[in-house]
């Protein structure tokens, strides 16, 4: 399954009230493990970046200037996402600016149906818990120390992680193979033969435990498998009386 771990930075907290997005990063899993495909763009939010959004992010007037703006990626970013499930934490901030973006740009919205928010996850998992992205790494042990700031492909790539955890883990696919992987072993195995050891084992059984197992085999039919591996010192008929 593809999915898409996503995050973005803004110039606020409110598309509605005119706070654009500055940066989207996004990571790609595919059955829950990294592909290295990314998306990530900063973009010209054709406006200040308020002092407060600078303090999160710190990307400045200056540096957004020169960047592209958000009609300029849109079509990219949209062939980016295709029909996967974005997974976002706090997912309603996030989509609220991109489905803003997208109607500004003449583009349909990213239905809700397509989104999965690990906020929500992240509390009906782990209740009266703190469940910010670094209350989640700090519970699952994943390093964030260069986390010294906000940034879309950084907290994307630390959301994947958590993402995983939250559903179990790494080792929740260890047990799995790919259909290769399987086909390589079968072929494998199909190249590998028994061979008769030159001087056989001592029997661990007895001499009427012998008996009683060739009296056995011999009321399975000539295509028995242990007439082939086997072997049969006496006659069935003398280890039979032998046995009784």
């Amino acid at each position: 399954m593809r999915e898409i771990v996503l995050d973005t930075e803004t110039t606020g907290l409110d598309p509605k009230t005119g706070d654009r997005l500055v940066e989207i990063g996004a990571v790609e899993l595919d059955n829950l493990f990294p592909t290295g495909k990314v998306f990530h763009v900063y973009i010209n939010p054709d406006r200040s970046v308020p002092k407060e959004a600078f303090a999160v992010h710190g990307l400045s007037d200056a540096f957004l200037a020169d960047k592209p703006r958000f009609d300029d990626i849109a079509s990219d970013f949209v062939a980016f996402v295709g029909d996967a499930r974005l997974v976002i934490h706090n997912a309603q901030f996030d989509m609220g600016f991109i489905n803003m973006e997208l109607k500004r740009s003449g583009r349909p919205s990213i239905p809700d149906s397509q989104v999965l928010d690990t906020l929500t996850l992240a509390r009906r998992k782990h209740p009266g818990a703190p469940a910010s992205l670094d209350a989640l790494c700090s519970r699952y042990g994943i390093d964030n120390s260069h986390r010294t700031r906000h940034g879309a492909l950084l907290d994307s790539e630390l959301l994947a992680e958590v993402y995983i955890e939250l559903l179990g883990g790494k080792q929740a696919d260890l047990g799995l193979v790919t259909a290769a992987v399987a086909a390589g072993r079968a072929s494998a195995a199909a190249g590998v033969r028994a061979r008769r050891r030159p001087e056989p084992l001592p029997p661990r059984l007895t001499e009427v435990e012998i008996a009683a197992h060739v009296a056995f085999v011999a009321t399975l039919g000539e295509a028995a498998i242990w007439k082939e591996w086997l072997p049969q010192p006496e006659p069935v008929a003398a280890a039979v009386a032998e046995a009784g």
